[in-house]
């Protein structure tokens, strides 16, 4: 430590010691201070290099190397700089220094009478630790020494805190904390520093943190080509292939768990994303062989088309969703989604029969839900009022915690994607797996993004979907639900809309009227681990039904028109 700092300092002198008070020396520090904000600096720059091949995987290793430079360049560096310099000058302060005589000869000098020489003025007295919590007498000079011992420092972090969101653009800022917290480790282990000696370091530190920003800014974010780009299959997915007889029914008696709001059932998941046969109930067929018979067309997108028809074996009423001319990753992303749904049993979820060749076209045959959706409902009738929007939120956070459950990502909860049947009930359809290779709603790799205004910030920043951002997607819908608007407004275009999710700008049309507000705001934070999860939505909303006299179970029938008048009840259909 000692041979570093010597070579710092004595690099320090000789580019800046100008030869007049305070001292050539107390200059030097100065420069010495200035260039040890260049270890920090470096950090952030070589963290924003990597990301350029990383984008926003942060697996063991990326963390493990923002961990590396960490503590190299914001703790270790800095640490080594300001005590091994404030060591050489309470050397020289006790005649025991290893500098050179001319060196010494100088740093004996004084310059100004108000300082004395250089050494016993930078190497005597108290430290940082001293000087703070055990002040002299002199009021001015503690104001003096505690703003710049403490109001330095804090300013100093707050520039590392903007160098570090600036080496984290296009992405999520936690991994930049890693940065800064090392920083704050080398403020807090560097107390034992002479007073004098840390006020000048402090006083070189600043400018260079400041304006280390502009480097870090130069190197730029990743491009979306490598945020975009998709994760290599893992090869023992590949080795050994899935089973040909259907999944084993879950346990009757197992307890629900409990996941983080960033975490995915991952064998579950694998399950449903494994290609294989999808469990058929009994006297289904694997062909269509006239046994749908379609009565009108439901919807038709770049997808397909879905069809109401009637089950001639059955005799029951179906939903049939056929994609036109499916390539084979086509079909494999429909067999995944009948895979999928097949695994989910909520009675709010839309239930998958079969999956079946019609002459068409791969069918997917689903429950058939007969009403009209959320958004239709609230656009034409007006919002819900806060107890309906009680039983929307908590039935739908219900549903998509029993398909969270199984391993099992909705990607695309919107209004247009809940259906209220006649008796009033949510249900929640068109789960986000399954979609054409051309389809608008899905980015180059392949990832579901969702409608740009009730898409997840971390979602339109690349990162993919998980249990918090479906809590996001849900309570967005909620909002719109209450107020009539997606939580951020609109926005001109839907590139415009998703440039505005990617940079997680502020939700500006939320219902602050609601009973709801509050945990809105904490369901709509833009960092996924901070939203409550889906479980502990349902009980604050069942607290409030319960408050409010109230069942959840009930329908999702009531309106709050938009301009005054009566409350007026939704027609079942």
């Amino acid at each position: 430590m000692n041979a570093f700092a010597d070579w710092l300092l004595s690099l320090a002198h000789a580019l800046f010691n100008p030869g007049f008070c305070p001292g050539d020396w107390v200059w030097a520090t100065v420069a010495a201070g200035a260039l040890t904000a260049l270890f920090p600096v470096v950090g952030a720059v070589l963290v924003a290099l990597m990301r350029k091949f990383t984008g926003n995987r942060y697996d063991t290793g990326t963390i493990a190397a923002i961990g590396v430079i960490a503590f190299v360049f914001s703790f270790g560096l800095p640490w080594m700089a300001f005590n091994g310099i404030s060591g050489i000058y309470r050397a020289a302060a006790e005649g025991t220094s290893s500098l050179s005589k001319a060196d010494l000869a100088t740093l004996n000098r004084e310059y100004c009478s108000f300082i004395g020489t250089q050494s016993e003025y930078l190497g005597g007295g108290q430290n940082i630790f001293e000087t703070i919590f055990y002040p002299s007498g002199n009021v001015l000079a503690y104001g003096y020494y505690l703003g710049a011992l403490v109001g330095l420092p804090l300013l100093a972090l707050l520039f590392m805190i903007l160098q570090a969101r600036t080496a984290m653009r296009r992405g999520p800022k936690w991994p930049g904390r890693v940065l800064w917290v090392g920083f704050v480790m080398f403020v807090v282990f560097s107390v034992g520093v002479s007073a004098n000696a840390g006020v000048f370091l402090w006083l070189g530190f600043i400018p260079i943190a400041m304006l280390g920003i502009i480097p870090i800014a130069l190197v730029g974010p990743p491009p979306w080509s490598v945020i975009n780009k998709p994760e290599r299959p893992r090869p023992e997915l590949r080795r050994e292939p899935p089973p040909q007889v259907p999944p084993p029914p879950p346990p009757q008696q197992q307890p629900p768990k409990q996941y983080a709001p960033t975490a995915v059932a991952p064998a579950a998941q694998e399950l449903a994303a494994a290609p294989g046969p999808v469990p058929m109930p009994p006297g289904s067929t694997a062909n269509g062989g006239g046994r749908y018979r379609r009565i009108k067309r439901l919807g038709h997108g770049g997808f397909g088309t879905v069809w109401q028809a009637v089950d001639n074996q059955l005799g029951r009423t179906v939903a049939l969703k056929i994609a036109h001319a499916p390539d084979r990753d086509t079909e494999e992303r429909m067999r995944r989604e009948a895979r999928a749904l097949a695994m989910v049993d909520h009675p709010n979820c839309v239930r998958v029969y079969d999956l079946v060749e019609e002459p068409d076209g791969l069918a997917l045959v689903m429950e058939y839900l007969e009403g009209q959706s959320l958004a239709t409902a609230v656009d034409t009738m007006g919002p819900l009022d806060d107890v309906a929007a009680g039983r929307l939120w908590a039935t739908m956070a219900g549903a998509l915690a029993a398909a969270h459950e199984k391993g099992v990502l909705h990607r695309d909860v919107k209004p247009s994607n809940v259906i209220l049947d006649p008796q009033g009930m949510p249900h929640l359809i068109d789960f986000g797996i399954a979609r054409s290779r051309g389809d608008s709603t899905m980015t180059a790799t392949g990832m579901m993004i969702g409608t740009p205004d009730f898409v997840a910030p971390e979602q339109a920043a690349g990162a993919a979907a998980s249990p918090a951002s479906d809590a996001w997607q849900l309570a967005a819908t909620v909002s719109y639900a209450l107020s009539g608007y997606p939580p951020r407004g609109t926005r001109e275009t839907p590139m415009a809309a998703l440039m505005a999710a990617a940079r997680a700008e502020p939700v500006s049309k939320l219902p602050q009227r609601s009973a709801h507000a509050r945990l809105l705001i904490a369901s709509l934070d833009n960092e996924p681990r901070r939203r409550p999860t889906l479980h502990t939505v349902v009980r604050e909303v069942e607290g409030f039904l319960s408050r409010a006299g109230k069942s959840m179970d009930g329908p999702v029938t009531r309106i709050v028109p938009r301009h005054g008048g009566t409350t007026r009840a939704m027609p079942p259909r």
